[in-house]
């Protein structure tokens, strides 16, 4: 997809110098995924606790022999 967008230039090669990636579209696109990945876990960690499972101790020790 071709986007015209307007970044802050120093900014910018701050991100390809400290991602080394070899372009600026490949520190762009290390940016986004890294973005999407702590929101991703943040939003997992605020959930912790919250999943009711129905596992009994007989199943976790099922599972855990099947590996």
């Amino acid at each position: 997809m071709r986007l015209s967008v307007t970044l802050d230039p120093d900014l910018l090669e701050e991100a390809v110098r400290v991602s080394e990636a070899r372009s600026k579209r490949e520190a762009i696109e290390a940016a986004l995924k890294e973005f999407i990945r702590r929101r991703r876990l943040a939003r997992m960690i605020g959930r912790g606790g919250k999943v009711a499972l129905a596992l009994s101790l007989d199943d976790l020790r099922k599972s855990r022999s099947d590996e």
